[in-house]
């Protein structure tokens, strides 16, 4: 018997949401938010407007590809990637999120010559996308939330052909299970080595958003907004 297996690549059409306050064009300030395992753009784009100050921010959610049912239930969910063809599945991202942001701030939403300024945010599974994103993606990142999530190994490489390192938040709760101590020192001791500013916010909660966490977040986006000006 004879066996093969072979990749194919196809077409799917991904969800991704827009939301603006005031006026209907993207604004010189966008965020983008990457949800957690089993939840969908609504979700993220619900946390994304909780985070002081971003009112003042174009919110955009980008809802995995890989859809499916939550076990006895028919709410329809999401998830980034598993393990198998993990390297094709990393590629399928980052050009599915770089196509839904060639379709939005090259709309006529943007005026001509605008260079929004892009803080990528990412909170459980999604964090790894906000990182390949804002590294690996075909625009510059001002700026990247990471909450209860580590940064992806083939990120800590020395490719030349990525984006420049953006400054980075980091969020983790005390009683977080997935996000271990050991893999948080572990990535401040990269971004360290790498001279990537940083700072980690450490709060009472578990792997979840806390308004503690998103004050800071505030914070952070209010200093991107100001050094990108």
């Amino acid at each position: 018997m004879t066996r093969e297996l072979i990749h194919v690549p196809a077409t799917i059409h991904g969800r991704v949401l827009i939301e603006f306050d005031g006026d209907a064009a993207v604004s010189s300030s966008v965020l983008v938010g990457f949800h957690g395992y089993a939840q969908t753009a609504e979700d993220m784009m619900a946390e994304l407007r909780q985070i002081p100050g971003a009112a003042h921010w174009t919110r955009i959610a980008i809802q995995a590809l890989n859809r499916f049912y939550i076990r006895g239930d028919q709410r329809v969910v999401s998830s980034w990637m598993t393990r198998e063809d993990r390297e094709l599945a990393i590629a399928d991202n980052i050009a599915y999120v770089d196509k839904a942001l060639d379709a939005i701030l090259t709309s006529s939403r943007v005026a001509p010559g605008t260079q929004p300024a892009l803080v990528f945010a990412g909170f459980s599974q999604g964090v790894a996308m906000a990182y390949r994103a804002a590294l690996s993606g075909a625009r510059a990142a001002a700026g990247i939330i990471a909450l209860a999530g580590d940064i992806p190994p083939e990120l800590q490489g020395g490719d030349p052909g990525r984006q420049p390192w953006p400054r980075v938040l980091i969020g983790v709760g005390d009683r977080e299970e997935w996000y271990s101590p050991d893999k948080v020192e572990h990535d401040c001791a990269f971004l360290d080595s790498q001279g990537i500013h940083h700072a980690v916010i450490r709060f009472a909660g578990g792997h979840e958003w806390v308004d503690d966490f998103r004050a800071a977040a505030g914070e952070f986006l209010s200093d991107v907004r100001v050094t990108s000006t």
